[in-house]
Parts: C-alpha cells; structure tokens; sequence
C-alpha cells in the first residue's frame, strides 16, 4: 500500500499535480490512500526558525501517519520539501526511518516493472532541480531517468548541484517576494538559454515562484546586465504531468 502525501501547497494551490499523481498509480494499477486529515509535513516553520513550533507540527503529522502505515507501506510526495522533511529532519529530530519515496523515483520503478508504459513526445524540456531534493537529499539522477522516458532533455548551464535556486524557499518569498521573483527571473534566463518549451521540476514551491515570475513578465527584464528578452518558456509543469503526458492513452 502507498500513503500518498500531498503536502500543503499541491493540496491547497496546485491539485492538478496531485490530480495528475493519482491517474498515474491508476494507471499503474497501484493501491494507495490518502489522509483525510492530512496536516503540514512541518517544513516551512523549520526553515524559517520556528523550529519549537515546526516539531510540534511534526509530530502530530508523524502520529497521524503513524496509525496509518502499516509494515511495507511506502510514503509517497510530490514536493521535494515534503520528501527532505519526511525523510531527513524526521529522522534527524524523532530518530523514526519513514519510507518516504518521491514521485520520480516511484515513476522509475513503475516503468522498470512494466506497469506502466509511456511514449516519446517529439519536445525538448529542461530539468530544474529544486534544493531539497538535489543538494539536501542527493536525487539528480532519478527525475532526469523518468523525463527521459517521455521526451529530450536538454540541460541548463546550472544544473544538479551547481542548479540556481528557484527563490522560494526558506521564507524568501513571503518575506522577500521582489528577491525571490529575481532569483525566479534569473533561472527563467538559464531555461530560455536552452530553447526549449517547458521547464520541468519536481517542487511544488518552485512551480509556484518560475511561474509567477514567467506571469511577471520577462520582456524588460534584466538580469545580470544582460537583457533577458522574450523566453521561450511558456509553462512550468510537475514530472507527473509530463509523464501523464507520455501515457499511452493520453493525447499532447
């Protein structure tokens, strides 16, 4: 069984990502739930310096998973927050090992055990990688492995650990929204540098600021003197919307 944990942002902003999840393990035939009474993993308070409160949280997300797992039962997330806060700092602050497996990965898994088949879309894509998942977890390679399935990917000049941070984290946003739409700008710079289309990402935060900078506006921006133009990049999307993309009954 899988407890797929949404997490705040794609349960309360982003749904089409956690829509798009769901339609996946369907696809792939896999039984899974979710929290009726779903509460925050506890990651924003522990990066702005809540740390009292951010445990008190936590432990009641810990509880209520807790009476929902059983023994073999796999942590499912979306966001890269949730998964190094899932699977780090809970080990780190309650000494608990929870099996917490992200999106990308399960998508590897399901591909490698023919459960699920998907097919090439002729589009070029850029990968970015979010902090929590690349620099404090150490997952590059899987995210690349499952695009790669489904379409081109064509690296960015910053990528894996030297990848530019999307901005948002931390409380960057809500305390410092014109820095954190800057740093989203200057990343949305790297991606055009590509060419291609889409930016895919695998961080529900970082959805939320490239596409509030791309809304923003980038035909008078200019970052690090350099005119940044017009992008090519017209959308952010989640890897479980491109992968549902790729499936083999659903249409581009």
């Amino acid at each position: 069984m899988i407890i797929y944990f949404r997490g705040c942002v794609v349960r309360e902003k982003l749904k089409y990502i956690s829509d798009a999840t769901e339609k996946i393990l369907k696809k792939a035939d896999i039984e899974f739930t979710t929290l009726n009474n779903e509460t925050c993993c506890g990651s924003v308070l522990l990066r702005t310096g809540f740390r009292e409160d951010a445990q008190e949280v936590m432990k009641d997300t810990l509880k209520k998973l807790e009476e929902s797992i059983k023994p073999g039962d796999k942590i499912l997330v979306s966001c890269a927050g949730c998964y190094n806060t899932l699977k780090n700092d809970y080990n780190e602050l309650f000494g608990v090992e929870l099996d917490v497996i992200h999106t990308s990965e399960l998508i590897n898994q399901l591909i490698a055990d023919g459960k699920l088949s998907v097919k090439k879309i002729p589009i070029n894509v850029t990968y970015h990688d979010p902090c929590h998942l690349g620099r404090h977890s150490g997952l590059y390679e899987e995210p690349r492995k499952a695009i790669l399935e489904t379409c081109n990917l064509v690296e960015m000049d910053g990528n894996r650990e030297n990848s530019r941070c999307c901005g948002a984290g931390s409380g960057v946003k809500s305390a410092y929204p014109d820095t954190a739409l800057l740093i989203a700008q200057r990343r949305i710079k790297d991606a055009n540098d590509t060419k291609t289309e889409f930016i895919i990402t695998a961080c529900s935060f970082c959805i939320l600021n490239l596409q509030t900078a791309l809304e923003h506006g980038m035909d008078e921006v200019v970052v690090d003197s350099v005119d940044v133009g017009k992008s090519s990049i017209t959308k952010i999307l989640d890897i479980s919307e491109l992968i549902l993309m790729g499936l083999e009954d659903e249409e581009v």
